[in-house]
């Protein structure tokens, strides 16, 4: 073959191959972008942008009164989209920019600040983090700073908004309001009503820039987050504060390990207030356990109650009837039995048995009727629900034990008698309150309950009625019978500490020996102490009930009466002093048998000078006739015969006269006109530091004792 055509042929060939490749790129070009195109986009799309879930804000945790318990503040992490900022404000301004994120955050100097930004701006970083965590106020005042103050477009300035769960009132109640988590056990009521308090979540179409960051891509929502329920819970935050205080004060008066109160409404089982405390290893008191709700431990003496409406509920005696103690000692098999007290008279009613709490005249009654019928006495305790859980919505209630003749492992010949005076059985504070609250209620056992309703801006989402365990734990003469005996304690028993000439208190004291765990009672030295007091007020009309319990006080003093009654006697005071519908005599009603006045007129307020018209609410409520002499905003007050006069008390020039005031009308004037204020007492201003009329400088000092 001639060489030239060869060479052309080859050079056909090759180029005939190169045709058909290009001609299979163009194909494969063509299939890609019109046949698998979107395919090949959708897939790059989701490398590069995706819905990130919103967070919505979480519901609300209300008091009673409406107080705030916990709720979502919003916190804002800032970032910057340095490429929006133009050349020449970045170059001028970044000085400025920088020692202002440096004062306003202290955690970097502005040169650390400068450095960074200009690295970003270098790299045209489009979500530079500035900082994390930021409150609204720090949020407000970085606005104001230099380039920010432009705005996102030409400031750069990115805010990203989450939330932060915060309890207002921080430790007050804190374990039972409780915390919630994602991953972790739910605790209180935020983990028990998640599901309404959460809220749904919405969803933002982000994309994935340098560094792996993703950026929002648009200003609003492609699914808008909606918002959780609002939780309206019985806690009364007043009475809270009273209940952790003083708690607080006997657990460290008593150099007490852990302790726990709790306050109910007998009507509706609605907790009022519930405190637990526990002493951390420097010897400070925090809420870290719900002890109300999950210790379950040997009660002692306040099951005392049980085994007795247990045994004249089944007809087997009477307050009345009579018991011989034996001089307070006695053997039960091959073990011994004692009284806490020696030298009391052999014999005695089962009314002054139970009133002073004789472990022997108990345990001898509950022993002599059942000996014979072991079995018959569990019956008569479980008949009244005690030994069955509570079935709280909150997590982590520890069950109840009582035992049973039918388990040989667990009963043996002295578990009757100790049982029944609260040894071999396991209950929790809020398991016993329970009882004792259906005695005050007239037998209707209902459940503790921490939650009225629950509300979604504003509409009711679901409201929450009494709930009733047993109708009826007993007869109507049982209750009246455990009634008198309950009396009887603060009367003439363990607790005439807790007398009083305002209303009467019936409960029932107990200090039970808490076993080591190695060698159980063996040893008086490892045995520590459990005092607690549990009963209801007023007695004769119960409208709450109370237990406090005190775990392992280290002091010398052990006894209930001493170490729990005082703090179930500062509840009861100042629930009894703060509410108007407990003091039947300025209503008209039949007068408490505490408070026989005969009083044809109601009592008129102790007050003498205030607002006119928080005074005239107060005469109004309560149904005193008031005449007003004059239309001053600040009145004088003078009773004649059962009418109060309101006259003029204008403050006048100088030191205002702020004696005869209540605290909050004297402080308001006084911090009003400038002056500063420290108080000594309680009750009406008597006495004042500074001469009222006398002029002073802003800022002065005036001591005000009260009385």
């Amino acid at each position: 073959m001639d060489p030239k055509k060869e060479i052309l042929y080859r050079v056909y060939v090759v180029f005939g191959f190169i045709c058909l490749f290009g001609l299979a790129i163009l194909g494969r070009v063509f299939f890609l972008q019109f046949v698998e195109g979107k395919k090949w986009k959708d897939m790059a799309q989701s490398l590069t942008t995706k819905y990130i879930n919103i967070e919505p804000s979480r519901g609300n945790i209300y008091a009673s009164d409406g107080s705030l318990l916990g709720t979502s503040i919003p916190i804002y992490d800032l970032r910057m989209d340095v490429n929006a900022v133009a050349t020449k404000i970045f170059k001028d301004d970044l000085d400025s920019l920088s020692m202002g994120l440096a004062a306003l955050y202290q955690d970097h100097s502005w040169k650390a600040y400068r450095s960074e930004l200009s690295r970003a701006r270098k790299r045209g970083d489009k979500y530079c983090l500035i900082q994390r965590g930021v409150s609204y106020t720090q949020l407000k005042a970085s606005r104001l700073l230099p380039i920010f103050r432009l705005g996102r477009y030409k400031g750069g300035l990115l805010v990203i908004e989450k939330n932060h769960r915060a309890k207002p009132f921080e430790k007050l109640a804190a374990r039972t309001i409780g915390l919630y988590q994602e991953g972790q056990k739910p605790v209180g009521l935020e983990g028990a009503y998640t599901d309404y308090l959460q809220g749904t979540g919405g969803k933002r179409l982000m994309q994935k820039i340098s560094g792996g960051v993703w950026m929002p891509i648009n200003d609003d929502n492609e699914v808008e987050p909606q918002d959780g329920s609002d939780l309206w819970t019985s806690i009364d935050i007043n009475i809270q504060d009273v209940a952790e205080s003083a708690l607080m004060d006997a657990l460290s008066k008593n150099a007490a390990e852990h302790g726990c109160a709790v306050l109910m409404e007998v009507a509706t089982g609605e907790i009022k207030a519930i405190a637990n405390l526990a002493r951390d290893s420097s010897g400070n008191y925090f809420e870290t356990y719900n002890y109300a709700l999950g210790e379950s431990m040997e009660p002692g003496s306040t099951f005392k109650l049980i085994s007795m409406v247990a045994a004249m509920e089944d007809g087997k005696v009477k307050p009345t009837d009579f018991v011989d103690i034996e001089h307070g000692v006695k053997m039960y098999s091959d073990r011994k039995m004692k009284d806490s007290h020696e030298g009391i008279p052999n014999r005695m009613t089962v009314q002054h048995a139970f009133e002073i709490s004789s472990n022997v005249g108990i345990s001898k009654i509950i022993y002599g009727a059942y000996q014979n019928h072991q079995s018959d006495f569990v019956k008569a305790v479980t008949r009244m629900n005690v030994g069955q859980s509570l079935n709280m919505d909150i997590p982590g209630e520890a069950p109840p034990l009582i035992k049973n003749p039918k388990d040989s492992k667990s009963w043996s010949g002295v578990t009757l008698p100790w049982m029944s005076i609260g040894y071999e059985v396991r209950m929790t504070p809020l398991q016993i309150l329970t009882f004792y609250n259906a005695i005050a209620n007239k037998g209707i056992m209902v459940k503790p309950v921490f939650i009225k309703s629950i509300t979604n801006r504003g509409n009711a989402v679901k409201q929450f009625q009494p709930a009733v365990i047993n109708p009826k734990i007993c007869s109507a003469q049982t209750v009246a019978y455990a009634q008198k005996l309950l009396e009887g304690v603060v009367e003439n028993g363990t607790a005439t500490n807790l007398k009083n000439p305002n209303y009467k208190i019936a409960g029932k004291t107990g200090t039970a020996q808490i076993a080591n765990r190695d060698y159980g009672y063996k040893f008086k030295s490892t045995t520590t102490y459990q005092a607690s007091f549990v009963g209801y007020f007023p007695a004769d009309n119960p409208k709450y009930s109370c237990i406090v319990v005190v775990n392992a006080p280290s002091k010398l003093d052990y006894y209930a009466a001493i170490v729990a009654g005082p703090v179930f006697k500062e509840i009861a005071d100042k629930v009894y002093s703060s509410r108007l519908d407990m003091h039947q005599e300025y209503f008209g009603e039949p007068a408490t048998t505490l408070a026989k006045a005969n009083l044809k007129t109601p009592a008129a307020p102790n007050m003498m000078v205030g607002n006119r018209e928080d005074i005239n609410k107060v005469t109004t409520k309560i149904g005193i006739k008031t005449t007003n002499d004059g239309t001053s905003e600040w009145a004088q007050m003078t009773l004649k015969s059962s009418e109060a006069r309101l006259a003029n008390a204008t403050p006048g020039k100088g030191v205002p006269n702020v004696q005869g005031m209540g605290l909050r009308d004297a402080l308001y004037l006084l911090e009003l006109s400038g002056l500063t204020v420290k108080t000594n007492g309680k009750g009406l201003v008597r006495k004042q530091s500074l001469t009222p009329g006398v002029t002073f400088e802003k800022g002065a000092e005036i001591k005000i004792d009260l009385l």
